[in-house]
């Protein structure tokens, strides 16, 4: 297994931004499909977003649409989530993965081989 390493978690107040960063190796990130996913204590682990590895393109879970943004950058081999307008239900550990090409659908853990330790993000009232 590869090494996924997440970081930018923190406190944030309710409206305000956080930046998550993932790092991982060249062909990770050039070359496999990446995501975030979400998990609170005693909840199933869920989806948040995902990135392809040829176009860019991207997936978002409704409850994150237009208030976070996924990005990757190949050069720096890192994964970013931006979260804007935060709100407290978006209070979890954001964990990274990463996915071999060749699946039908990646808004789902089915197709993530690889996996960060997670970082915590909690969101403030």
């Amino acid at each position: 297994q590869v090494q996924l390493v997440e970081s930018g978690g923190g406190l944030a107040q309710a409206g305000g931004s956080l930046r998550l960063s993932c790092a991982g190796s060249e062909r990770m990130f050039n070359l496999y499909a990446m995501a975030w996913f979400r998990q609170t204590p005693g909840e199933e682990r869920t989806f948040v977003a995902t990135i392809n590895s040829r176009d860019f393109r991207t997936t978002y879970a409704e409850s994150v649409k237009g208030r976070f943004t996924i990005s990757r950058d190949g050069t720096k081999n890192t994964l970013y989530l931006q979260m804007n307008s935060l709100k407290p239900e978006d209070t979890a550990v954001y964990y990274c993965a990463a996915a071999r090409s060749g699946y039908s659908n990646y808004d789902r853990e089915t197709p993530y081989s690889f996996w960060g330790r997670g970082t915590q993000v909690t969101v403030s009232s």
